[in-house]
């Protein structure tokens, strides 16, 4: 059992809650203390202190009554991607500053409503592109972790890096986080913490401020396997708000965990083999191997070979359906406006308020965008890389089609690295951050991060396990029975 309220997982906290043992509002209290104590980590954006005790006094009274839900009274962190109401919600972007929402996010919504409660919005890379949490407008959120005794500021990851450091440094019990080409799964292995993106439509989009619509999907960040089934379990569920919410009945997540994965078939892909890649996620990688066939699971030689076309077929899909949701931020009806100039027309006005608005990768993924769905480029870019995209997915049909029931691969091609340290490198280079993930996007997939080891300068590493769609339950199971084989407890030294 661990010792302040703020270090408790969900389940310890729910047990707690539920024999009357701790209260909301002192779980919440301590969490309140832990981030006013944690203002070098720049995790939380805003603070909603009196919101998150008003939320904490109500689920308590859920609590008594006997009607709690697993995730009633759990303090969370809201990546400040998602639409609060009364609260702003600006996706790190100085383009949205000001904006406070007159309605709730579907997730959010459903979170709230199961008697959770909200300490405040977390930081990110603005409209959730980037990979280290360095093109916020609220500066870059931190990790908790240090290498060895060396005082260099890491990347806790991106988007959901603010996130990541806020679960990692136990100022939340867990937090929300959305997965466009990893960033979920990424940020989750830099900082030691377990991270799912659910299939596709699993989760409503509706509220959640859009980056790339056909691979977006919301989901869990927390201290356990077992705390992303509880948390999915309440975010999850068909929303007739968005089109593209599936209308399926929501499993059990929890109960599907009993570690039992003797007879599972899990495939290893070649082509994740990458040129250059560390000795140390290698050696993981095939601990990670041995873990679960120890466990019983039989583990199989797989095939995707449309895998090295990811890449530059997500980071043309990507940029254009950018350019096309953030056109409608023009300075017109909310967020920024620039000043303008007398004689200043409406084209003027569009041209500096988004010049203004937007950071450089933002502006950088829209010019990209609108290139590559110009008429004259259209099929020679956007169409070529859906149709790669389709051919990818079908690398994994046929994989679980011949009986594969999970994937295992790294999650990351590295550890943490330091905040700057890309500055000057060609933006590919920290596009390669998303090598191990993007795969899982295009095809509509679920997928985990578990944390499994550290490298030689004591950071985090994690695996990845993607799953068939539609079956996170299983693939929680799987990813339970790795958790329990790794025995990962390890937590950042506290110097913040």
């Amino acid at each position: 059992m661990t010792g302040a309220l703020n270090e408790l997982t969900i389940a310890e906290a729910r047990d707690r809650l539920r024999a009357g043992a701790v209260t909301s509002v002192e779980l919440t209290e301590a969490c309140l203390a832990a981030i006013e104590g944690a203002g070098a980590l720049n995790a939380f954006v805003h603070h909603t202190p009196e919101q998150a005790l008003e939320q904490a006094r109500a689920a308590d009274a859920r609590i008594v009554g006997g009607e709690a839900p697993s995730m009633c009274g759990i303090p969370l962190g809201i990546k400040d991607l998602f639409c609060t109401e009364g609260v702003p919600s600006q996706a790190a972007s100085n383009i949205l500053k000001g904006f406070r929402p007159e309605y709730e996010s579907t997730v959010t919504r459903q979170l709230f409503g199961a008697g959770a409660v909200m300490l405040g919005k977390l930081n990110m890379d603005e409209f959730a592109m980037g990979s280290s949490n360095e093109t916020s407008c609220y500066g870059n959120a931190v990790n908790p972790w240090r290498r060895g005794n060396d005082a260099t500021a890491l990347t806790p990851g991106g988007s959901s890096g603010g996130s990541a450091s806020a679960v990692a440094a136990d100022l939340c019990l867990a937090a929300t986080g959305t997965d466009t080409g990893g960033s979920i799964r990424q940020p989750a292995a830099f900082v030691g913490i377990t991270g799912l993106k659910p299939t596709y439509g699993r989760v409503s989009r509706w509220g959640i401020i859009a980056f790339a619509s056909s691979l977006d999907q919301a989901g869990p960040m927390a201290k356990s396997v077992r705390d992303c089934a509880i948390m999915l379990g309440a975010m999850a569920g068909h929303d007739p708000m968005d089109s593209t919410s599936a209308d399926l009945p929501v499993p059990d997540f929890e109960a599907a965990l009993t570690g039992d994965i003797r007879g599972k078939v899990i495939g290893i892909p070649k082509e994740y083999r990458m040129e250059g890649m560390p000795e140390e996620v290698e050696a993981l990688w095939a601990e990670g191997r041995a873990m679960l066939a120890d466990a019983g699971a039989k583990i199989v030689d797989i095939s995707l070979p449309h895998t090295k076309y990811a890449l530059p077929a997500y980071y043309v899909i990507a940029p254009a359906e950018a350019s096309s949701n953030l056109a409608r931020y023009d300075g017109v009806r909310y967020g920024h406006r620039a000043t303008l100039a007398q004689g200043d027309g409406i084209t003027e006005m569009y041209e500096k308020t988004r010049a203004e608005g937007f950071g450089a990768e933002v502006q950088r993924r829209v010019m990209i965008g609108t290139y590559v769905l110009s008429a004259g480029f259209y099929d020679a870019y956007y169409n070529r890389a859906r149709r790669v995209r389709a051919l990818i997915k079908r690398d994994f049909d046929e994989a679980f089609a011949a009986g594969v029931d999970a994937i295992l691969t790294p999650a990351t091609p590295s550890a943490a690295f330091g905040l700057g340290e890309m500055a000057d490198a060609d933006p590919v280079q920290m596009y390669l951050n998303d090598v191990f993930t993007v795969t899982v996007n295009l095809a509509g997939l679920p997928g985990i991060a578990v944390p499994a080891g550290r490298d030689r300068e004591g950071l985090p590493l994690g695996l990845q396990l993607i799953g068939r769609p539609w079956e996170e339950a299983d693939l929680l199971n799987t990813a339970y029975a790795l958790e329990g084989a790794a025995g990962f407890v390890s937590k950042p030294g506290k110097w913040w």
